[in-house]
């Protein structure tokens, strides 16, 4: 059993997996979006997103620690300027992996590891709340031409029927899934 085991080896010496993982690193803050290995991609995460951490503190020691990380001045500058934030409002979770199938040559589970895009603000939108409908704006509808026989409540019987069904007007959409139109015999 693997118990507190700390990191994936990747099958390569430490020297090899610091410069495999430098150079996916670099590859990630570049062009934000990279496709390699599921275990490749789980490992870059944790950096990758200690990245972002550090990019937020935006000190001369973070500066130094993300180029000791990188060593690229161009990536280093970007991840400060532009990738840290713009994810100044999260507290963490700063990457997406993506599983994308197998790769031919050697069956390898391939994955696509990607920087979240930024967050869009709508105006009066809330996460997670829904509003409730009042019971006053029922009314209205039922003043725009609609009988009282469409506006009455369900009969007790098949789900989705009501006896108000057949007094619906023509073009009133139901909640039933429609059937496709049979050609006519004419044509």
């Amino acid at each position: 059993m693997r118990h507190a085991i700390d990191h994936r080896k990747l099958r390569r010496n430490p020297s090899h997996r610091k410069a495999l993982l430098r150079n996916l690193m670099n590859a990630l803050v570049r062009s934000e979006r990279i496709e390699t290995t599921v275990a490749k991609a789980k490992e870059l995460r944790r950096l990758a997103d200690r990245l972002i951490t550090l990019g937020k503190r935006d000190t001369l020691h973070a500066r130094r620690h993300v180029f000791s990380l990188l060593s690229d001045k161009k990536n280093t500058e970007k991840l400060f300027s532009g990738l840290a934030g713009r994810f100044s409002a999260r507290a963490g979770g700063y990457t997406r992996i993506v599983r994308t199938g197998y790769r031919a040559g050697d069956g390898a589970e391939m994955a696509i590891l990607e920087y979240l895009p930024a967050e869009e603000k709508k105006a009066g939108a809330r996460k997670g709340k829904k509003k409730k409908a009042t019971p006053g704006k029922e009314k209205p509808a039922a003043a725009k031409g609609k009988t009282a026989k469409a506006a009455a409540p369900k009969a007790p019987g098949k789900k989705g029927e009501s006896k108000a069904k057949a007094g619906k007007p023509e073009g009133e959409k139901t909640s039933r899934k429609r059937t496709p139109k049979k050609p006519e015999a004419g044509s």
